[in-house]
């Protein structure tokens, strides 16, 4: 069973799949040539791609160019389908700092055959995940600050009032499609700047009034 933990709390939550958004922010759409989509564009990673702050990430010997993207996690504390966009941020227990790594090669040799994407983004440790915080400490969550550093070398630095579809609106779509439930996480799209990491790299990720996540590269 793959676990996270809440800010102050010593009790570990019990994690049931990862949804993740695509193409969520117009700028990182365009700097892959992808066109800006018109509905979200969702995948699921398991809860064994999770990888603890401090971790180590270990690249697949099956590709030779993975990138880092910073992300916005968003912890499911009550279980709902079909949620409206009005009471989508009541289903909400806590935020994240997490990285959503993309073997790019592969999934671009998959995009390209029209087949799905999952070995390019659902490998184990492909999505480090700091401590969560209560959503108590989240005013906005479309006014946080995100920076991704590689080696202290700022790699992507957005906010998440550019996200094309904001966080209430991506758990109400999500939730007509999949029923989220008590312990899910919702990642919500990464700002430009995303880029190559290699084995030795260091990446820091931070957002502000959330959180730090640290991880190393094998």
């Amino acid at each position: 069973m793959h676990s996270v933990t809440m800010q102050g709390q010593q009790q570990k939550l019990a994690v049931g799949k990862i949804v993740c958004v695509a193409r969520n922010y117009a700028e990182h759409a365009r700097e892959l040539g992808n066109p800006v989509p018109d509905k979200a564009v969702l995948f699921i990673k398991p809860a064994s791609s999770l990888l603890a702050d401090g971790g180590t990430v270990v690249i697949p010997a099956y590709s030779s160019d993975c990138h880092h993207e910073i992300e916005l996690a968003v912890l499911i504390g009550r279980t709902g389908k079909s949620i409206a966009e009005a009471d989508a941020l009541s289903h909400v227990a806590g935020y994240a700092v997490a990285l959503d790594l993309t073997l790019r090669d592969v999934q671009a040799e998959l995009k390209t055959k029209g087949l799905p994407w999952e070995i390019a983004k659902a490998f184990d440790n492909s999505c480090p995940l700091s401590t969560f915080v209560p959503e108590s400490q989240v005013p906005d969550p479309q006014k946080l600050k995100l920076c991704l550093r590689v080696n202290d070398e700022v790699r992507q630095d957005g906010t998440t009032a550019d996200m094309l579809r904001p966080v209430a609106r991506l758990i109400s779509e999500a939730s007509h499609y999949f029923t989220l439930e008590a312990g899910d996480i919702l990642l919500t799209g990464t700002p430009s700047g995303v880029g190559p990491i290699r084995s030795g790299d260091r990446l820091e990720a931070v957002i502000e009034g959330v959180g730090r996540l640290a991880v190393a590269v094998e």
